[in-house]
């Protein structure tokens, strides 16, 4: 008995096939290039190179700024970095994110909603595409995720 040429009855020469392969090829590469970048953020020697939130002292945030005061840790930190990527680039405030959250974990359950921020951004001031070479995994990739949200 002869085999058919059918296409359909032949395994593994479909696109579904094709995109498989090349995903088993490219995710673990992605995954531990991230990783690696990742690690490498991070300041092992605990401590801190410079502070990403300084701590205010009582005397001087009394009268002036009382109304800066009442404002939570994660928005100053998310209005500090705005102005950090428009100075810089979203690059650095994406290191300072990861550094932020990284001395302080309660700014964590933010750290997305800020990232996301930041990604709307960087769409603003470079474009989607500009903004998007920008993207790393800090926060489970929300900035990346702003910015295609922005690009809309």
């Amino acid at each position: 008995m002869t085999h058919s040429l059918n296409p359909q009855t032949r395994r593994g020469r479909g696109p579904a096939r094709r995109i498989g392969r090349s995903l088993a090829l490219v995710l673990p590469v992605v995954l531990v290039l991230s990783g690696t970048l990742a690690v490498a953020g991070v300041n092992w020697a605990g401590t801190p190179t410079s502070p990403v939130l300084p701590v205010a002292d009582t005397a001087a945030v009394s009268g002036a700024s009382s109304r800066a005061a009442a404002r939570a840790p994660h928005e100053v930190l998310r209005d500090k970095l705005l102005v950090e990527l428009q100075e810089e680039n979203p690059g650095a405030a994406l290191t300072q994110l990861q550094q932020a959250v990284n001395e302080r974990p309660s700014l964590a359950e933010h750290c997305a909603s800020i990232a996301r921020s930041l990604g709307r951004a960087a769409v603003r001031v470079y474009g989607p595409t500009r903004a998007q070479s920008y993207a790393r995994p800090v926060c489970d990739t929300s900035f990346a995720t702003g910015v295609v949200r922005a690009a809309r």
